[in-house]
């Protein structure tokens, strides 16, 4: 059986002074050392969401300014697009107006030549008719 004497107290007495003594060498450095590591993760998440919304903030921005540069890429893409169909136009316009004045500078030319032609023919008319009757009839006319 169980006999409580006066070493039950030391025993306690013991067993108080082992509890302050591990608490002074052991748990306080450990725990100091584990709140420093709460602190450390804390501060390091932290730093991690914080560059993370950055990240998210550049992704953002980037993929904005891709879109509105494209917009731009597109807009200035039409726009070279319409002064080349511009440019063509006036290009064919010109080529047309200088076909158009070829052509009316040679149809002109032609019915210059045509006149000249009719009045050289019916000046030798006369004379082609007589050649051709004699030349039918054999004898003059």
């Amino acid at each position: 059986m169980l006999n409580i004497d006066h070493t039950v107290f030391i025993q306690i007495a013991n067993f108080l002074i082992l509890l302050v003594l591990l608490n002074i060498i052991a748990y306080r450095p450990i725990r100091g050392i584990l709140n420093r590591r709460k602190e450390a993760m804390s501060s390091s998440e932290n730093m991690a969401e914080e560059l993370k919304q950055k990240a998210d903030e550049f992704s953002n921005e980037l993929k904005s300014n891709t879109s509105a540069t494209r917009q731009e890429g597109f807009r200035q893409k039409e726009d070279l697009k319409n002064e080349g169909l511009d440019n063509e136009k006036l290009m064919l316009n010109d080529a047309f107006s200088s076909v158009e004045e070829n052509l009316n500078r040679t149809r002109t030319e032609i019915q210059a030549r045509l006149a000249e032609a009719r009045e050289s023919l019916q000046a030798d008319l006369d004379s082609f008719s007589k050649d051709l009757a004699k030349k039918i009839l054999g004898r003059n006319i």
